[in-house]
């Protein structure tokens, strides 16, 4: 088939009540002749002012039953995260209704991890500091490549292939985990079909594919979610600290599913996760701090769930 070089867009965009750094649109892969948008995998840069960048660099996956993308868990958490020198990337991947299933899926989120790599040096980020970030259905595609990543193939013509898809940390919101009776039924079908064997359902649970090399993980759940049970946020937690992996796990006792942020830009009333999340981020050095605020910052730790 014909193929051209990768596309880049470059517009304005706004980002709260200034305008923040060009945005740029990049596709994954190499352009296809015939293929349309729904089959075009794209990044979406949000870049914060040159003088607030800490080099860390942050893969958004907006949930949406692996059959839409919402988009307040994409530019919603974009523009909440580049004001704190965050660069801010929003993956657009393919989906099950177009005709595509967990092997094209998952290569969406391990392809946009080495892109973000490989482009380290051109987009001031530092290749140790890229995470992913998923919600709902968008949760288990991330909690996957935190699951199912590899070193890269050094034998591939592709040298973005040449590195690895392993995240630094990863960002789980009210995350489907498991395809197995605790995940989402309607996830699973649109991820590994109607009828997938047992050990695909085993392999994609990702509670149980935890080990200690897995990246430590920021969680959140509320307990009165009836869309995708707690028991997903619980159960890969266990399976973190089984494996001792540090993680940040909150657990809210109210709250429907798919909350997002919960309010726009500039966020004065942004939910109680979202502060957590950034003491973690400090924690985790991705947000700059003062040496008087990082002595008061705790380091995340791992605890265990009896």
């Amino acid at each position: 088939m014909k193929r051209k070089s990768i596309l880049v867009l470059i517009v304005p965009v706004c980002l709260g009540m200034t305008v923040s750094h060009a945005q740029q649109v990049i596709r994954l892969w190499p352009e296809v002749a015939g293929a349309t948008d729904k089959d075009t995998p794209t990044l979406t840069m949000y870049f914060p002012d040159a003088d607030k960048a800490t080099g860390a660099a942050i893969i958004i996956c907006p949930g949406g039953v692996y059959r839409g993308l919402a988009k307040h868990e994409g530019i919603g958490y974009a523009q909440f995260l580049t004001p704190y020198g965050i660069t801010a990337i929003v993956l657009k991947y393919r989906l099950g209704p177009d005709g595509y299933k967990y092997k094209e899926i998952s290569t969406d989120a391990a392809r946009a991890i080495r892109m973000v790599r490989a482009n380290a040096q051109q987009w001031h980020l530092k290749p140790d500091a890229i995470g992913i970030m998923g919600s709902s259905a968008g949760g288990h595609f991330a909690s996957t490549l935190m699951t199912h990543f590899d070193n890269g193939d050094p034998s591939s013509s592709d040298s973005i292939e040449h590195i690895s898809s392993r995240p630094d940390f990863g960002i789980l919101c009210y995350p489907v985990i498991s395809m197995g009776p605790i995940g989402h039924r309607v996830s699973r079908e649109q991820f590994l079909g109607l009828t997938p064997s047992l050990e695909l359902v085993k392999l994609y649970s990702n509670e149980l594919q935890v080990t200690a090399a897995t990246p430590p993980c920021f969680l959140w759940h509320t307990y009165e979610d009836s869309s995708v049970s707690v028991e997903n946020s619980l159960e890969f937690a266990r399976a973190l600290a089984e494996n001792k992996v540090p993680f940040d796990l909150h657990v809210y006792e109210y709250g429907r599913h798919g909350l997002g942020i919960g309010d726009k830009p500039p966020f004065a009333n942004a939910l109680p996760w979202t502060k957590d999340l950034v003491v973690w981020l400090k924690g985790r050095g991705a947000i700059n701090v003062g040496e008087e605020e990082r002595a008061r910052i705790v380091t995340p730790r791992t605890f265990r769930i009896e």
